[in-house]
């Protein structure tokens, strides 16, 4: 039997990527296998298919790193999950594991219930992009309330969410984003700040009254870090997922923390956010639902490096 899957046989641009039909997965010991309704697609994901992230990674592979879907069929020794429960997670990425197929195997103990009240295609918004945003925001930087928080690069996919889950903790946010974006971002609770026109160290400055933000998330990367530095309060906390560049001696002379971010895949961190969008407290920003033969231009939207929420591949 088999399904069908986007497969990368190569490295380089979006029209590498073709449907193609494979054989269908089957699950083994601590295994459930899952009949995917809808996928999250992440920047992660073009910078893989670059080839600059993961450049070893074996080929042929299948991308994609967040499902929600069916349990299909469960493996030896799974109890916690049954054929037909309704499931979400970001898989772990081999070249068997991706989520731009109809079904995917994944280890069960990496899987949550799906939240009840959202569709498969919110769902399938939340689990890489969501978990990145709830390790920083809520574990790592431990936000509270009456804090001031500055996210950079707030209307895209892990934005959104740190974004609201911030506001969901008690406190005030600033964060950047471009002119097309300013009232999605008042729209998530944040107080919006343009980029292209005001400096976000000068602007965070200035609303905290010259103290500086308690803490800071960057998902811009490179330079943008010193830049976060400069905008945290003394004692202040920042947190990145991208890797940083340039001098970086006002993190110690001002006695802040600085958090790396790198997703680990478990159930607790979903099963923690869960309850955050059942209460309506944060909802996923969808920009795009695409069948999955449009895939290509998904990746060239992901390439251009100007997402706004999140864009979803349809599988049924």
């Amino acid at each position: 039997m088999s399904m069908r899957a986007v497969v990368m046989t190569e490295f380089g641009d979006p029209d590498i990527l073709s449907v193609e039909d494979v054989d269908r997965p089957e699950p083994g010991p601590g295994e459930i296998l899952v009949r995917v309704v809808a996928s999250g697609t992440n920047p992660v994901e073009a910078k893989i298919r670059q080839g600059v992230a993961m450049p070893g990674l074996e080929l042929p592979a299948v991308l994609g790193g967040d499902v929600s879907g069916v349990v299909e069929a469960v493996g030896p020794g799974v109890r916690e999950f049954s054929v037909g429960d309704e499931v979400f997670y970001t898989p772990e990425l081999t070249t068997r594991s991706g989520s731009y197929a109809e079904l995917n195997v994944v280890a069960a103990a990496i899987v949550a219930p799906k939240p009840r009240g959202l569709s498969h295609v919110e769902a399938a918004a939340i689990p890489l992009a969501g978990g990145t945003a709830w390790e920083a925001i809520v574990r790592r930087l431990a936000v509270r309330p009456g804090e001031t928080v500055l996210v950079h690069a707030g209307a895209g996919g892990v934005g959104t969410f740190a974004v609201q889950f911030a506001i969901a903790a008690g406190a005030r946010v600033l964060a950047t984003a471009g002119p097309d974006n300013q009232d999605l971002v008042r729209e998530l609770g944040a107080e919006p700040i343009d980029y292209h026109r005001d400096d976000p160290v000068d602007v965070a400055f200035e609303r905290t009254g010259g103290a500086g933000a308690d803490a800071v998330l960057d998902l811009v990367g490179g330079e943008n870090l010193v830049k976060s530095c400069a905008a945290t309060r003394a004692f202040g906390r920042i947190a990145t997922v991208l890797p940083p560049k340039g001098e970086l001696t006002p993190l110690y002379q001002r006695n802040q923390q600085l958090h790396g971010i790198m997703l680990t895949r478990e159930r607790r961190r979903l099963e923690e956010l869960t309850p955050v969008f059942e209460r309506g407290q944060a909802r996923p920003v969808v920009q795009e639902v695409l069948p999955l033969d449009q895939v290509r231009k998904v990746h060239e939207r992901l390439d251009s490096g100007h997402g706004r929420g999140k864009t979803i591949l349809d599988l049924t």
